[in-house]
């Protein structure tokens, strides 16, 4: 779907950072990393799932751009990028503009058919 005011060319990459914060997991990742870089290896101690399983819901939230890794030594680094909760929010921000603009169109219709309803059409006629 296209929202009006929002770039035809960025809806891949909203789609993508919707769909990486679709899961508790991820949410809970990014909510730590950012209080601080914590290796991928500290994170996977904190889920009852594989290190693979806390690896691949990493990726996917590199590839939405919500947390960046970084090889320190022998570990991978991960922490969450400050301007992606911004664009999350300037997605969400152009939906409500978008819909909320739709709604008041609407309501001015209805206003508009509901003053044509009840002006009598013989008023100011001889």
């Amino acid at each position: 779907m296209v929202v009006d005011g929002f770039p035809e060319v960025a809806e891949e990459g909203v789609d993508r950072l919707f769909h990486a914060l679709a899961d508790t997991t991820r949410r809970d990742i990014v909510r730590r990393c950012v209080r601080g870089d914590l290796s991928v290896s500290r994170l996977a101690e904190a889920y009852p799932m594989s290190f693979a399983a806390v690896q691949k819901h990493v990726a996917v939230l590199e590839r939405a751009g919500l947390v960046v890794k970084q090889r320190r030594g022998r570990e991978q680094l991960v922490r969450t990028d400050p301007d992606a909760v911004g664009r999350a929010r300037q997605a969400l921000d152009a939906l409500e503009a978008a819909w909320r603009g739709r709604v008041d169109r609407m309501s001015h219709l209805l206003a508009q058919e509901a003053d044509s309803d009840t002006h009598d059409p013989t008023e100011g006629q001889i």
